[in-house]
């Protein structure tokens, strides 16, 4: 049915929400295109995997805490990948996005030393998933209460940061360093904390992704960047910008119709291997939404100037 197959997306969707408010950071926030999310995701599911697999002998209780962690230490180990892309950056003077595919490169071999393997299976591990399902009773759709109440703290957590003298000085940064810098703040500690924190929020998303769909692989992460950016580009077209929360909401909302178009478009007959080339046009046609819709709103601004010197 029609109704499961957005819903499964929906699930999904709340997963991806995270990885594009990560991206909007970089990408809106900062204004700098970072590859390093191609790599920083499937670290964040491999050091989730890991950690879940560990516990495996655990009591069941036990077992459910050390998941949690594993997603801590999921955000963390992607922070240290978007350090790592920024003192590149900063310190060797290497373009932001030449420094995000050396990073993506690199981390690949690490992510492989983190696994030991190409994939691990989860599937008969316990995860956080499993523990919602749990304390729902079975319920079948626990995996979007989760869902939500994770992404819920998220953007709350990051309102409150970025509306904060530290935020406020971040976003500066990607409006206009020059200006940061005159001000006394160093424009290179404000890349080094957003690229960080973006990449993050990157392995947080990797690392529940991992959970939810029961397996890490060292090769999920291929065009997670673009599916990070068709969310933020449609979020902020259909759902506008007008405040910072509400802009928040809007990516978030963004990823959710991302993949509940591609899951339409599965559950119409597409075969697997299109995913790709219609990510594509998504975006393309997100980006050109987003510049047909300033181009309306110049028209009515001039045609209203017309009429009122008329």
């Amino acid at each position: 049915m029609l109704i499961v197959t957005l819903l499964e997306a929906l699930e999904l969707g709340l997963i991806y929400s995270i990885l594009a408010l990560g991206v909007f950071l970089s990408f809106r926030t900062l204004n700098t295109p970072d590859l390093t999310v191609d790599g920083s995701i499937v670290t964040g599911a491999a050091i989730s995997a890991v950690v879940c697999t560990a516990a495996a002998d655990l009591d069941p209780a036990v077992q459910g805490v050390v998941c949690i962690l594993g997603l801590v230490l999921s955000f963390l180990f992607g922070m240290g990948a978007g350090a790592i892309t920024a003192l590149l950056n900063t310190k060797l003077k290497i373009q932001p996005l030449l420094a995000g595919i050396l990073v993506m490169l690199g981390i690949y071999s690490i992510n492989l030393r983190i696994q030991g393997k190409a994939n691990i299976n989860l599937s008969s591990r316990k995860t956080i998933y499993s523990m919602m399902d749990d304390a729902m009773g079975g319920f079948r759709w626990s995996a979007i209460v989760l869902g939500v109440l994770i992404a819920a703290v998220v953007i709350i957590l990051m309102y409150g940061f970025l509306k904060t003298r530290l935020g406020f000085a971040l976003r500066a940064t990607g409006d206009n360093e020059d200006m940061v810098r005159a001000a006394g703040i160093s424009s290179d500690r404000m890349k080094l904390l957003g690229l960080s924190v973006s990449n993050g929020l990157v392995g947080l998303a990797g690392g529940m992704l991992a959970q939810y769909q029961g397996y890490s692989d060292v090769g999920m992460g291929t065009g997670m960047v673009v599916i990070g950016l068709a969310s933020v580009i449609i979020g902020e077209v259909l759902f506008g910008t007008r405040s910072l929360m509400q802009r928040l909401i809007a990516v978030a909302l963004g990823a959710v119709v991302y993949r509940m178009v591609i899951g339409v478009a599965l559950y119409l007959g597409m075969p697997p291997t299109d995913l790709k080339l219609v990510s594509a046009v998504i975006v393309t046609i997100a980006l050109a939404m987003g510049m047909l819709g300033e181009n309306f709103s110049l028209w009515k601004k001039k045609s209203r100037g017309g009429d009122k010197n008329a």
